[in-house]
């Protein structure tokens, strides 16, 4: 970072009055999304439970001030700013509609549907509505990440050749191994790429500024069969595995590689780009890190607020040493959100549009395997229709 290069505070340190939220859904990610509403000093005025009886569970969950079982009257509430939709796959387009109608913020978990034209009519529906309309693609706000798009997007890379990377975890590489993704009535009809394969590919478009063109693909079910703790054992026909060849629009070709059976790969997003001047590489399980590669070797960039790009330093909120991960990023997605809630306009703020087209790389994909295959061509215009 230039010594005379201002850092910008960030939207958090200067919000006030803070929003007032309400969550819908209070499992794993309604809790994610409730510590970083409190980090961002929001009122987390309400939780809506899928049931009487979990409702004080879930009101203890998040810390909410009140609960409801029935969405609706939480929305008909004129002190509720922002609601965080944090229900399974299936249920965002229902509850995030509802919640549109009734002229809320809303922020809603990925996928933001299941299918390409429920994202975009989400989309449309929110931009009619003009309210801030939000999904986590939170590896965006990783300092690194933003560091190593800063260096790309000003052509520290020179003529990139290669994009390359993956996704990998394991936290499903047993068939004893259950959660509601698996089944496609409740996560949709794609589960691995959906779930992380769409990160990474956010993350590549956002830092490369390019966008894929056309993709070809393959999955596979390594786990055909899952014992369900209601159910016994089921068979199970949402993919465990993933491979995506593809080019963008600037004609840079790639591979991506993702699997939720990948035995000792806890969360390893890395993403790297190779060019001719320099290349680039981020590994989240190494997320203090950016590797950086030139014709003399290679050097690794420590995260430190001292020396990196003002756009990567506001969102370095601890000092160099003490490490940074993933409920950081999200207290910064969060805390974007809120800023331009009131107004402003933070870089790099995942929109709807952006989850749409998340949903139409999802649904390519789809398609390629359904074809063998096939190459799928997608749109690379920045505007969804509905």
């Amino acid at each position: 970072m230039l010594k005379d290069e201002a850092v910008e505070p960030h939207p958090t340190d200067v919000l006030r009055p803070a929003p007032r939220i309400g969550i819908v859904g209070a499992g794993f990610m309604g809790g994610v999304h409730a510590r970083a509403a409190r980090t961002a000093g929001a009122r987390i005025a309400a939780v809506v439970a899928s049931s009487a009886p979990r409702l004080d569970a879930a009101v203890a969950a998040v810390g909410a001030e009140s609960g409801y079982v029935d969405l609706d009257r939480m929305l008909e509430r004129s002190d509720i700013d922002v609601v965080h939709v944090c229900v399974p796959n299936a249920l965002h387009v229902e509850v995030a509609m509802r919640a549109i109608q009734a002229g809320k913020h809303v922020i809603v978990e990925k996928p933001l549907a299941t299918s390409a034209r429920d994202a975009a009519l989400l989309t449309a529906a929110a931009e009619r509505a003009g309210i801030i309309a939000a999904v986590p693609f939170v590896y965006r706000f990783h300092p690194m990440v933003r560091e190593m798009r800063e260096r790309v997007l000003r052509g520290d890379a020179g003529q990139i050749g290669l994009v390359h990377g993956s996704y990998l975890q394991d936290w499903l590489a047993g068939a004893g191994e259950y959660n509601w993704r698996v089944d496609r009535s409740s996560g949709g009809p794609s589960r691995t790429f959906a779930d992380i394969g769409s990160h990474w590919f956010d993350l590549l478009e956002f830092v490369s500024g390019s966008r894929v063109a056309r993709l070809s693909a393959r999955m596979r079910t390594v786990a055909g069969h899952r014992l369900s703790p209601e159910h016994g054992r089921l068979a199970i026909d949402t993919e465990d595995t993933v491979t995506v060849q593809f080019e963008t629009e600037a004609g840079v070709i790639g591979t991506f590689c993702g699997s939720q059976v990948a035995r000792g790969r806890k969360n390893r997003l890395a993403l790297e780009i190779s060019g001719s001047a320099e290349s680039f590489a981020f590994d989240q399980e190494r997320a203090e890190h950016l590797w950086v590669g030139d014709a003399e070797g290679h050097r690794v960039i420590v995260r430190d607020p001292k020396t990196l790009s003002g756009a990567a330093a506001r969102y370095a909120t601890l000092p160099s040493g003490h490490a940074q991960g993933y409920q950081e990023c999200f207290n910064a997605f969060v805390g974007d959100t809120y800023a331009a809630v009131a107004g402003r306009t933070p870089d790099g703020l995942p929109s709807f549009e952006d989850g749409s087209r998340s949903a139409t790389i999802v649904e390519a994909v789809l398609d390629s395997v359904d074809s063998s295959g096939a190459w799928i061509e997608l749109p690379t215009g920045r505007k969804v229709a509905a």
